[in-house]
């Protein structure tokens, strides 16, 4: 799976890091979602989902 955020409509709410550590961190200088790591490995998929599902502004997507 990949996961990307679109860094234009992130606001930095940390959700995501919320929801789910594994897959996602924030960015010190602006809180902007960072992908973890890219491919998300099967094992983290469920996470990588449940942060996608939980961005409010839906900068968040997964294939």
């Amino acid at each position: 799976m990949r996961v990307n955020v679109d860094l234009g409509a992130c606001q930095g709410h940390g959700i995501c890091h919320m929801s789910a550590p594994d897959v996602f961190d924030l960015a010190e200088d602006d809180g902007h979602s960072i992908v973890r790591t890219d491919p998300v490995p099967p094992e983290l998929e469920a996470d990588a989902r449940l942060g996608v599902d939980s961005c409010p502004e839906r900068a968040i997507s997964a294939s």
